[in-house]
């Protein structure tokens, strides 16, 4: 189906000019080029796009011949980069299927899954190709047309989440489609058609085949999109969240406590967001980890193992396992460790070392983990008060607070029982006792 400017509302005035600039360079040099996927969507959900690709005939190097700033990368599929300044507009060459691709081409694992996929196609395959329809939507800026294959401007208009083609067929191609669907279907408020959703619950497996630097990608998808928290609520609902946090997801229901602190999480980052305030993963991993590493203290403590010991011990361990799953760069679980690390000072404020846990670099993030267990319903007996208090007073008024803090710790620690003094033994080598009596 094409329809004409007149039957839909794709408005140039919100799409990226260098999105526009690119399709019509590609045109100019005798390429088809249109606008596709989340840009067109967006535009016809009356949202603000972020993200522009352009769908061409020409391939990657034919794509860089016309293109002097851009850069051919990836090789599952071969995608050109185009850079304007700091916005890169992403080319992909049109798709075929990949059963009737060259072998070299494209390759399937034992599990159906694509392991390579350079086949190309015409417009109409490409189309078929994509993940679902409400992002198989091509838009011709030029022309102003917008073209749709399989029904997704339908879909968009009854707000439904269909997938094009078999579904289990293309979750297998593909098992990050399974979290794409539980993203968009939150993101967006749709529906998941029952077609598309039903073989999620019996396939959510194949994610464990699923490279882990993909998964912590994904993983950062999911939570900063803006929409953590019905994407949570999808990820429980179709069995997904163990496949990305398979220590944490068994504990989650074990207590009110645990419910609530990763709800939080989710509210509390969809609400910096909004607010345009900056969310680092390393605290939302630090949130995620925190049961199994309670979990994983616990045990150790019970085995004998001393407190210090058993945390740097948990630590390990825990981080160990959640790198099987999600590989998390060091530039995150350095400062994960450090905000746990702190909880133990923030939480028992010893003295002079709260002047120090003030400057380090971590603190306002450990801080905000610590209002968080606290709202969760952990008792720490006032003391995220104190340091909300501690870090906006002066040095004078800090002080004194240290020292009231002091006073106050000193006061309520149990007075120790005076210890019985034992009778001395005698050590004299004279024998004392009284003589015999005589006969």
């Amino acid at each position: 189906m094409t329809a004409t400017r007149s039957d839909h509302h794709v408005s140039l005035h919100g799409l990226s000019p260098n999105a526009v600039k690119v399709c019509q360079s590609l045109q100019q040099a005798g390429y088809q080029a249109y606008i596709v996927g989340g840009g067109v969507r967006d535009s016809l959900l009356e949202a603000k796009p972020k993200d522009f690709d352009v769908a061409t005939d020409a391939t990657p190097e034919q794509v860089r011949q016309v293109f002097r700033s851009s850069r051919i990368i990836g090789r599952r599929f071969k995608i050109v980069h185009v850079r304007f300044g700091r916005e890169i507009i992403e080319v992909t060459t049109f798709r075929g299927s990949h059963q009737t691709g060259k072998p070299h081409n494209a390759v399937q694992s034992e599990q159906g899954l694509l392991l390579r996929d350079n086949v190309y196609g015409d417009l109409e395959s490409d189309a078929l190709r994509r993940d679902f329809t409400i992002n198989a939507l091509y838009y011709d800026p030029i022309s102003e047309t917008l073209i749709d294959f399989t029904h997704g401007l339908e879909d968009i208009k009854s707000r439904t989440l269909r997938i094009i083609g078999n579904a289990s067929d293309r979750y297998r191609e593909d098992p990050v489609r399974m979290l794409r669907a539980a993203r968009f279907a939150a993101k967006l408020a749709f529906k998941l058609e029952p077609a598309t959703a039903q073989p999620i619950l019996s396939l959510g497996e194949l994610l464990d085949h699923i490279p882990a630097a993909r998964l912590f990608e994904e993983v950062l998808k999911l939570m900063l999109g803006g929409s953590a928290t019905a994407t949570y609520n999808s990820l429980r609902e179709y069995n997904l969240l163990t496949h990305l946090f398979p220590g944490a997801t068994p504990l989650i229901n074990d207590s009110e406590f645990n419910q609530k602190m990763i709800e939080l999480v989710c509210v509390n980052t969809d609400k910096r967001i909004r607010q345009g305030k900056r969310v680092t993963p390393a605290f939302i991993f630090a949130v995620f980890l925190w049961l199994p590493l309670q979990a994983e203290i616990k045990r150790l403590l019970a085995e004998g193992m001393k407190i210090g010991d058993a945390r740097n011990a948990a630590v390990a361990s825990v981080i160990s396992q959640q790198l099987t799953r999600t590989s998390i760069p060091k530039r995150f679980t350095l400062p994960m460790r450090d905000i746990w690390y702190l909880q133990h000072v923030l939480a028992t404020r010893p003295g002079k070392r709260c002047f120090g846990a003030l400057e380090h670099q971590r603190f306002r993030a450990a801080y905000d983990f610590l209002l968080l267990r606290e709202d969760a319903g952990e008792d720490f007996n006032g003391a995220g008060r104190w340091w909300t208090e501690f870090q906006f007073a002066d040095e004078a008024h800090q002080q004194t607070m240290v020292e009231a803090l002091n006073t106050q710790q000193t006061s309520n620690k149990p007075k120790r029982k005076p210890r019985r003094r034992k009778p001395k033994k005698d050590h004299s080598t004279h024998d004392n006792s009284p003589p015999p009596a005589s006969d």
